[in-house]
């Protein structure tokens, strides 16, 4: 047994590999917590008969579950050295291939009438930007990954560092 319980780096790896080159949350717009606000006041108007307690509470209670169900499934873009990580599917980088942008009418294909059936998505309907990410892996059925940015310039420089 050893003395040392330290973790040791794995071989084949270097510092840079686990450098952070882009990294991005796609949080909720404004509009989405308005529209969970007025959602979660319809607990005023089903509870109202009982009474206005139970009605107030109810709403918080609502918007309470609504906010942390928005908050947990957010997800999050994050580029290192060695691996490309979009919401829950991570992927080494050597089998990510060409990287192109869309936005507006172009974005709206890509998810729409362009897409193909065994793509990965990762796509907010409030965020327009797409970025496809082509993959390489011949053992991988997925042709590539769409996934939704705010930031589509700074993914493919970071994705052709």
């Amino acid at each position: 047994m050893p003395e040392s319980s330290a973790a040791v780096p794995a071989p084949n790896s270097t510092p840079s590999d686990s450098t952070v080159l882009y990294h991005e949350k796609l949080w909720p717009n404004f509009w989405i917590w308005l529209v969970s606000a007025g959602l979660s006041g319809a607990g005023i108007l089903v509870f109202a008969p009982i009474s206005m307690t139970a009605g107030f509470t109810a709403a918080v209670v609502l918007f309470a579950i609504i906010a942390v169900l928005l908050v947990l499934s957010t997800p999050a873009i994050t580029v290192t050295g060695s691996t490309l990580s979009v919401g829950r599917a991570t992927i080494e980088r050597r089998f990510v291939g060409t990287a192109s942008a869309f936005r507006d009418k172009e974005a709206t294909a890509e998810r729409g009438t362009r897409l193909n059936g065994l793509a990965f998505l990762c796509i907010r309907g409030w965020i327009d930007p797409v970025v496809r990410i082509g993959i390489t892996d011949p053992s991988d059925r997925t042709p590539y990954w769409l996934t939704s940015t705010r930031r589509p310039d700074e993914l493919l420089a970071a994705l052709n560092s």
